[in-house]
């Protein structure tokens, strides 16, 4: 459970992340801009390979995955890693926030920061590309990838105690494209040789998308795709804690 001040730190966090003009561009411009550029060389009627799914469709989904993990996974391993630097979280624990209510707070701060990333991106896909689907598919779209993206920011929390400020973000960025690439995002893992896509569909990445792409389909998400990414959650929360009390220990 959350006590009142991991609910102040979240809405610390959230206050922050809206301040913070260029993290915002990224996160919430820099998928739509990708997204029209990937899907302005394909045709509306142009599909995934042994799929009814459009491209057009797919990209947007990727995309706003791919928008909703740049701002939960790059933006959560900085911000942990310089403030274990600069001493705050070792400020946070004279106070009476325990440590599981640290990092479930840096989770939660960071996942609702992730619909305007979402929003924008299918707001450009129907107004520009003419994306169609049902109302319900639109809510039932933004809501798995909102909750999927919790993974991606315990993941990002895990990474900000085992890298320091200096290396966070390229190992963060090898990371986050290795992932992205690997997984789907960037393109139908279906185009993959064989080999490598046994290796895709046990990857987080590739289940968060799936999730998506199986309610554009009009259907709901598979329950292996919901199970692999409930259990990366519960290893990335994990370790996230076991590192943090780690790091308090050597205090």
């Amino acid at each position: 459970m959350l006590n009142f001040f991991s609910w102040a730190l979240i809405r610390l966090e959230v206050t922050r992340t809206l301040r913070n003009k260029k993290f915002m561009f990224f996160s919430v411009i820099y998928p739509s801009v990708i997204y029209l550029l990937i899907s302005g060389t394909r045709n509306t009627t142009d599909k995934v390979p042994d799929s009814d799914l459009t491209l057009q469709a797919f990209f947007m989904v990727s995309m706003a995955s791919f928008g909703a993990l740049t701002a939960v996974l790059m933006g959560n391993s900085e911000r942990i890693a310089k403030e274990r630097e600069k001493g705050w979280v070792r400020q946070l624990r004279l106070t009476a926030l325990p440590g599981r209510g640290y990092v479930l707070a840096k989770i939660a701060g960071a996942a609702m920061v992730t619909l305007p990333c979402i929003v924008v991106v299918f707001l450009v896909a129907a107004t520009v590309k003419h994306v169609r689907l049902d109302t319900w598919q639109w809510f039932a779209l933004t809501g798995v990838i909102w909750a999927g993206s919790l993974a991606f920011a315990a993941l990002g929390a895990a990474i900000g105690y085992i890298a320091s400020g200096d290396a966070v973000r390229p190992i963060t960025m090898i990371i986050y494209f290795g992932l992205s690439i690997l997984g789907g995002l960037w393109m139908p893992s279906a185009t993959f040789p064989q080999w490598l896509q046994n290796i895709s569909e046990w990857l987080p990445t590739h289940a968060y998308a799936s999730l998506g792409q199986a309610i554009e389909m009009g259907g709901s998400p598979h329950g292996k795709d919901v199970a692999v990414l409930c259990v990366y959650f519960l290893i990335f929360a994990g370790g996230a804690a076991w590192l943090y009390r780690k790091d308090t220990l050597k205090a």
